[in-house]
């Protein structure tokens, strides 16, 4: 269990895999729950911090809260879909009224599988949107506040596929390595104003992302050997436990580690 501790959490694509890893662990982290109507008094000695979950699957986001709050934690849930303009403005907005966000979690994300040239314009500019510009303006919309309290993080979760360069995978490549560049480039620029920037790249993780897209369905996730694949709970766990250590780049797994400072050797 992490020792990070938070007022309040936002985190994208909590319905399932990692992003709801990150909401089970924060919702049981020791952490002080901040005071005001329909916050439960002053909370002192409670756990979990305040979360807001959000996804585009409003009755998944409602199960999950629905398990939080048995525990006691404290959960609000939006939908939103990042692929959309309205659905990154909706989010943006619920940051900027939101005065004691402490805790930014972008984990919305999805794959597509096949030559660049036959996948649908739409779903890679989709996937731009979701992987990029929704990390972006959530962050700008974020760091004020943060700055103002001298205290906060974005964790960005990207991706080895960063590392890497897939003929059947450039969209997802791309993104992630803009979104691992991004994070990397604004926390050295975030230095000493006590807010920090991780950029999460996990490698195969047992999640739904393999199935969620159509495209997906026939990458052949059977032929991955057992030993590459991580569970949620513990890439999470992983970048909660490195943000204590004011660590911005974060592969969990030595097998990754290992595999990327290979490819950035040019030994692979």
């Amino acid at each position: 269990m992490s020792k990070f501790t938070c007022n309040t959490a936002l985190i994208t694509g909590a319905s399932s895999g990692i992003g709801a890893a990150f909401a089970r662990q924060l919702a049981t982290c020791t952490c002080p729950v901040p005071s005001g109507p329909g916050r439960g008094g002053t909370g002192a000695g409670r756990p979990g911090c305040r979360l807001i979950l959000t996804a585009r699957r409003l009755e998944r986001l409602q199960a999950l809260a629905a398990e939080l709050e048995q525990a006691g934690a404290q959960v609000e849930t939006l939908a939103a879909d990042l692929g959309t303009e309205n659905g990154i403005r909706v989010l943006e907005q619920s940051i900027l009224r939101e005065p004691q966000l402490d805790l930014l979690i972008n984990n919305a994300g999805f794959g597509i599988h096949g030559p660049f040239f036959s996948l649908p314009l739409q779903e890679q500019a989709e996937m731009l949107r979701v992987h990029a510009e929704a990390p972006f303006r959530l962050t700008h919309a974020a760091l004020p506040g943060m700055l103002a309290r001298k205290k906060g993080a974005v964790i960005n979760v990207s991706s080895v596929g960063a590392f890497r360069r897939s003929a059947r995978s450039v969209m997802y490549s791309a993104t992630k390595s803009f979104l691992t560049a991004f994070s990397e480039a604004l926390n050295k620029g975030l230095r000493g104003t006590g807010v920090k920037v991780q950029a999460l790249c996990p490698g195969y993780t047992r999640t739904e992302f393999h199935v969620a897209r159509e495209s997906m369905v026939n990458v052949k996730t059977q032929n991955i050997p057992a030993f590459l694949w991580m569970e949620p709970g513990k890439v999470a766990s992983a970048s909660l436990k490195a943000l204590e250590r004011d660590q911005c780049l974060v592969i969990p797994g030595l097998i990754y580690k290992l595999g990327v400072l290979a490819g950035r050797l040019g030994w692979i």
